[in-house]
């Protein structure tokens, strides 16, 4: 597509940046608008996922038709099939009148779902009727209804990843993922980061009446540099605050290092006796959990390799010192270890499956044995606490900092009984 006309899509729809990943994006959703295709709209959360669908709808047939957008995540599991099909009276409790769904009200337009993701597996199996069909019911209804409405979705999850855990249809995931469009984070748009930032200083100035605030050339740098986790989203925040607080209008790298978290929501985890991982390469909590077990697992092994060579007389105590990463220096012992020494200085072998070791022992195989307090799910647990504790109890932030949904952050608390404690 030409740059003039991407350069007036930007300006219709308020989209600010020259990356030409974000060109690209754009470019897709105008190509893909006129066709029935449905679409499936990827990112990390913050990234502005919103604008495609209405770029989509504005530059369809359908433009003139409804368009409704509806956050999966924030509708409750057992209203979602009402609010998205209808209901008929006396379906439930507090079905007192007949309600049309977003499907029946949105007929001959466009229905963005935001989160679908999120969509309990009994509300994906209704879905796809539609997609497939045209095709739906009204809860308490067994007549059959027809709707034609061009449907794009959005998620930020890893839906490959949600499929291989039953959480996701695969056959929706193929009906919805037509056409795939994957909006670039912010660190991958380096060069859109200060036009961002001017553009937000300056709305703000004009929104609080006063003079914009500036970057010096260091500041900028370190603005570019950092990671954005949170993305636009966190771009505008933080520009918001400085713009508010700050009395000197240049920022200097000093200043605004204040207002960037200094882990950036992203720890050091201790892997590899003492080795640290940068945790920015992984995607989930879940994957850097599976990291600190893989190397656990590794470390095991390796002293699996040892021990057996000990016991073998292939690798002389006195020279142990060799292996600092594996186990403490011991003392030198002049002479070859027995059965008992070798345990001693080797004090973490899980010995949960062992007998008395004798020479002709085989060292077990350690590979299945985790210790209790590495479970994923205590792990997981301690996550969501941390956030709840750094976000002084609002549900809402602490979910955007773990990425999950807010629906999914109230299970997790009743998941883990912690509804009752105040972390405020």
């Amino acid at each position: 597509m030409e740059s003039n006309k991407i350069q007036s899509i930007k300006q219709k729809f308020n989209i600010i940046g020259n990356s030409s990943l974000l060109n690209r994006a754009i470019d897709i959703a105008v190509q893909v608008a006129n066709t029935e295709l449905s679409v499936l709209i990827t990112g990390e959360s913050g990234v502005g996922k919103e604008f495609f669908p209405q770029i989509i709808h504005q530059y369809s047939h359908r433009k003139h038709s409804p368009y409704i957008a509806v956050n999966c995540g924030a509708i409750p599991e057992g209203t979602i099939d009402s609010e998205l099909f209808g209901h008929e009276k006396g379906s439930f409790t507090s079905a007192t009148s007949d309600r049309k769904g977003y499907f029946e009200v949105a007929d001959k337009g466009t229905i963005f779902l935001d989160e679908v993701g999120e969509l309990p597996l009994q509300t994906q199996v209704r879905l796809l009727r539609v997609l497939e069909a045209g095709e739906f019911m009204r809860v308490g209804s067994s007549k059959v209804q027809k709707t034609d409405v061009r449907v794009v979705a959005a998620t930020n999850l890893d839906i490959p990843q949600a499929i291989s855990q039953g959480r996701f249809r695969e056959d929706l995931y193929y009906r919805l993922n037509a056409v795939p469009i994957n909006i670039p984070s912010l660190r991958e748009r380096k060069e859109d980061i200060t036009l961002l930032f001017r553009k937000f200083a300056a709305d703000f100035a004009e929104n609080y009446k006063m003079p914009p605030v500036r970057l010096t050339e260091a500041a900028q740098h370190v603005l570019t540099n950092y990671y954005w986790k949170g993305n636009i989203r966190q771009l505008k925040n933080i520009t918001e605050q400085i713009s508010v607080i700050e009395q000197n209008r240049e920022i200097d790298e000093v200043t605004l290092k204040k207002y960037l978290p200094d882990n950036n929501s992203f720890l050091p985890i201790v892997a590899n006796s003492g080795n640290y991982v940068d945790t920015k390469s992984f995607n989930t909590e879940r994957d850097i959990l599976y990291q600190v077990l893989f190397d656990m697992k590794k470390d095991i092994t390796d002293l699996k390799t040892l021990v057996n060579n000990i016991m073998n007389g292939s690798v002389d105590v006195a020279n142990i010192s060799n292996y600092p990463d594996i186990i403490p220096q011991p003392s030198i012992i002049p002479h070859k270890p027995d059965v008992e020494e070798v345990i001693d200085i080797v004090p973490h072998i899980p010995q949960h499956k062992t007998s008395k070791l004798s020479d002709d022992t085989n060292i077990e195989d350690t590979e299945e044995y985790v210790e209790e307090s590495l479970a994923i799910h205590d792990a997981e647990k301690d996550t969501i606490i941390k956030a709840l504790v750094r976000h002084r109890g609002k549900r809402k932030y602490a979910a955007q900092d773990l990425k999950i949904s807010e629906r999914t952050l109230y299970r997790k608390i009743k998941e883990y009984d912690l509804e009752n404690i105040n972390f405020k």
